[in-house]
């Protein structure tokens, strides 16, 4: 090499690094819906030379539309999935008219019909939920599939691997989805019992990423099972023993689960067979997973599928609605409470009308810095009227939002970005005044039992809390 091609090599450098970096900044203006987003990333890529590029490489650019795209269009995704439901064209019960634009954004947000005949069981807490889980495992004569974000191999996972294999042994056929992060937050990995067992089960996304990193997004966070096609479970319980108190754990937690029967489950195992054929390429097919699905109860229902590929979006949109539709009263149950600047107003805008907004959060999160993050926004929603409370251990896991006694919405979601525009989530929503007021009197008792939080508790923090807690929200689109 002469001194000469020496001298060009750092201007050779520093026009692929300029030539990258348009390439990435283009990317990033195309693809990016929020522009604080989209000027960070950019901000990054032009400031890190090469590095910059590489971290929005590796973190920033959304690798699974794509992917889901190509699948969703085959050609074997049709009705043999999901059989047409529809609701008759009927509106509203009388006693439900002024959620009708609720009930008319969310169908067009998500495609979906609003279905009618549901049955709608709330289960408190794995002491409950799981034993039902598991003598619907037991009675499957045809199919079982359960998705779920962590199942760990712990006495809780056992119970359900050993309900997984008699069901295998008896004929039925069964599939389970892990998400690879949420399955190695605890070793060994729940894949070889269950593979040991006979079950067939498939990875959600695998990766190379360590399983402690609490933060790492484009997960399925999802929660369902369906047994013979006709009995769904959906909420926020993960498969783990922190949710068994009976055993004594460690680090106990609440939640909440339901149990449903309808025609809404079509719904639940449409998701399932999504995201299984997105991670395995077998399409779920036929009257084993799917069979005709009679009413069974009150309540009209629609799942709503969300995640950060087409179906972005579409659970921050009904929540926007459930807010906007709210006349007297406003009830979040969340464990993750970071949400952007919209939904901070539709809750200032509800409280400033006169309506009771009431905001449940734990009073020690299990992830320290969403609880600094979290208290570092408070004062947001302190000071326009909205109530918050601060619930005892143990750690509440549940996701509940609750309008005017009429209608709820419950499932995986937090009240973060993580669960609103990078994870994959999966709720319903409830419209009948039995269930929605059987679910307030549960966060009501929850509320009596928490402490009021005042935005004079949060002005009042040292000035270094606050340093601390304000610094971690900066981060909160991430967390």
């Amino acid at each position: 090499m002469t001194s000469h091609d020496s001298y060009l090599i750092p201007y050779l450098l520093s026009a692929l690094d300029v030539a990258i970096s348009l390439l990435a900044s283009g990317h990033v203006i195309l693809s990016k819906r929020d522009t604080r987003a989209a000027i960070g990333w950019i901000g990054l890529i032009w400031l890190s030379p090469l590095v910059g590029t590489v971290i929005y490489w590796l973190l920033g650019i959304n690798r699974i539309s794509r992917k889901a795209r190509s699948l969703r269009g085959a050609p074997q995704r049709t009705a043999e999935i999901e059989p047409p439901v529809t609701c008759s064209g009927k509106r509203l019960p009388a006693d439900l008219a002024h959620l009708e634009g609720l009930g008319q954004l969310v169908g067009r947000v998500t495609g979906r019909s609003l279905v009618p005949g549901n049955r709608v069981e709330p289960l408190v807490d794995g002491d409950v939920a799981y034993p039902a889980m598991i003598e619907a495992i037991n009675e499957a004569t045809r199919s079982v599939v359960l998705s779920t974000y962590i199942f760990n191999d712990d006495p809780a996972g056992v119970v359900f691997i050993d309900a997984l294999r008699r069901a295998v042994a008896r004929g039925v056929k069964v599939r389970v989805l892990v998400d690879d992060i949420g399955s190695r937050y605890d070793l060994p990995s729940i894949f070889g019992p269950l593979r040991r067992a006979g079950v067939p089960v498939a990875r959600f996304l695998p990766t190379l990423a360590p399983g402690w990193m609490p933060y790492l997004n484009l997960r399925n966070h999802r929660k369902i099972s369906v047994v013979d096609g006709r009995t769904g479970f959906t909420g926020g319980l993960n498969i783990k023993a922190d949710y068994f108190h009976w055993l004594g754990p460690k680090r106990p937690k609440r939640d909440l689960h339901f149990r449903i029967e309808g025609p809404v489950v079509a719904h639940l195992r449409e998701t399932f067979a999504d995201d299984w054929a997105f991670s395995t390429g077998e399409f779920l097919s036929g009257s084993d997973w799917a069979p005709p699905l009679a009413a069974a109860g009150e309540v009209l229902a629609r799942g709503i599928a969300d995640g950060p590929d087409e179906d972005l979006g579409r659970l921050q949109l009904t929540l926007l609605g459930a807010l906007a539709d709210a006349r007297f009263s406003v009830t979040v149950v969340t464990p993750y409470f970071l949400p952007d600047l919209s939904l901070i107003s539709a809750l200032n805008v509800a409280a400033m009308r006169g309506i009771q907004v009431d905001i449940l959060l734990p009073e020690e999160n299990n992830l320290r810095m969403v609880q600094w993050a979290s208290t570092a926004l408070l004062w947001q929603v302190l000071e326009r009227g909205c109530r918050v409370w601060a619930s005892p251990p143990p750690f509440d896991h549940t996701k509940l939002l609750i309008v005017d006694g009429s209608w709820a919405m419950v499932g995986s979601a937090n009240w973060d970005a993580r669960s609103l525009r990078l994870n994959f989530e999966f709720n319903v929503e409830c419209y009948g005044r039995d269930l929605a007021a059987s679910l307030e009197n549960l966060a009501r008792e929850r509320i009596a039992r928490a402490t009021p939080i005042r935005l004079e508790d949060v002005d009042g923090r040292a000035l270094p809390i606050r340093l601390r807690d304000g610094a971690a929200r900066l981060l909160s689109p991430y967390l």
